[in-house]
């Protein structure tokens, strides 16, 4: 039989979800994937945050509950409490209401309904993203209609910040060019400015009158606080000048299937925030009408009892340390075996992610040797690490580097 899809070609994997793919088809005991962007605990298992249970809990236990539509903006108390969360509960913005939030479809979501939004609405259709960035914002703005470039970020000679390549690309960018920023926590990198280069970039931004899209998608998952994870959105937003910020609920709450996210437009007036969300509601009733329940009230529970909020604080705090302690481990391990080369960009980058420096042919050689999974470019998620593991995967490097040294 012939199918009118006939001529439809086989895409090639994903490269990060094939990793996992790759992993759960190798049968070792032995093996190790640190390719996905979740957390597991020391014991390798999932993680659900007890705070996340009992906002279930008495979620499920509320009879008056019903399943009714939301409306197309999403949850009104999520949505207020997401916007307190990133530009803090005494944001003037805030309080002028300068604020258009959306509840969106997790970091990813949020991204493509500002993207469309700005698409639409905006008078540049050229976005700037670091080089490197996760794999999905070219294709998500791409999608949106947006013509994506790079600046350079990463200095692979340091594995730290090329900050004057940044400087350099974002001065020469045209005035009104959108520019995306990794909040904190740079994915696959793990390299942050420092608050004074935060400065330095908000200066610039603003001089050139470029426009900036914050994915915020580990606030305090990256140094366990949840204000200075959110520090360089707030410098931004202190200006008074105007940004886009998505948030994600993935990582920071474990919500990752629960797909929960919002998208804040800060604007100069309250009038100009009302006619935004009246055109964000335009761009979303048409890809999915209204955002689904569940995990914004989730959210909004824990966010909004300041016992709750208090509980989940010190759970965020927990797996912000144990990534912390693996970047410790693996380092001093690294170093114990005398393993050529200076591996303190181990315990200098920040958030889930190492980007170890290995190249695409160590990475094989690991996965094929010692059935440890990552992506090709050699970015670890140190969340998907324990302290067993951690004797192989040191071993591994060490073998991967002294073999083709």
């Amino acid at each position: 039989m012939n199918s009118v899809f006939g001529n439809v070609v086989q895409a090639p994997e994903d490269p990060i979800l094939g990793v996992t793919v790759a992993y759960n088809k190798d049968p070792s005991p032995i093996k190790l994937n640190l390719g996905v962007g979740a957390y597991r605990t020391e014991e390798g298992k999932p993680l659900v945050l007890n705070v996340v249970r009992k906002a279930e809990q008495m979620l499920v236990n509320d009879e008056t509950r019903v399943k009714e539509y939301l409306p197309i903006v999403g949850l009104a108390e999520f949505n207020k409490q997401s916007a307190k969360l990133i530009f803090g509960a005494e944001s003037p913005a805030i309080q002028e209401k300068r604020v258009a939030t959306v509840q969106c479809l997790s970091g990813t979501g949020s991204l493509r309904v500002g993207a469309e939004f700005l698409s639409k609405h905006y008078h540049v259709h050229t976005i700037y993203i670091p080089q490197p960035t996760w794999g999905n914002h070219p294709k998500v703005f791409m999608m949106a209609g947006l013509s994506v470039k790079s600046y350079r970020y990463y200095d692979p000679a340091t594995r730290g910040l090329d900050f004057q390549g940044l400087l350099e690309d974002l001065g020469a960018a045209p005035s009104g060019a959108i520019v995306l920023i990794h909040a904190c926590a740079h994915n696959p990198t793990g390299v942050d400015p420092t608050v004074e280069q935060w400065e330095q970039i908000r200066q610039l931004i603003r001089s050139k009158g470029l426009l900036p899209f914050f994915d915020s998608a580990y606030q305090g998952f990256a140094s366990g606080s949840l204000d200075a994870d959110a520090q360089s959105v707030r410098m931004f937003v202190a200006d008074g000048g105007e940004c886009l910020t998505a948030q994600s609920y993935a990582k920071n709450m474990g919500l990752y299937g629960e797909r929960v996210g919002a998208l804040s437009i800060v604007c100069k007036t309250a009038d100009v925030a009302t006619k935004v969300e009246s055109q964000l509601k335009l761009v979303i009733r048409p890809m999915y009408s209204n955002p689904p329940i569940h995990g914004a009230s989730i959210v909004a529970t824990i966010l909004k009892d300041s016992d709750m909020y208090n509980e989940w604080k010190v759970e965020l705090k927990a797996m912000a340390d144990r990534i912390i302690s693996m970047r410790h481990q693996l380092f001093d391990a690294l170093s114990a075996k005398g393993t050529p080369g200076d591996w303190s960009h181990i315990i200098k980058q920040i958030g889930m992610f190492t980007f170890t420096g290995l190249n695409s042919d160590q990475v094989a050689f690991m996965t094929k040797e010692y059935h440890i999974y990552m992506t090709s470019d050699g970015r670890i998620s140190m969340a998907g690490l324990n302290s067993k593991k951690v004797p192989h995967l040191a071993d591994a490097i060490h073998a991967a580097v002294t073999r083709s040294s």
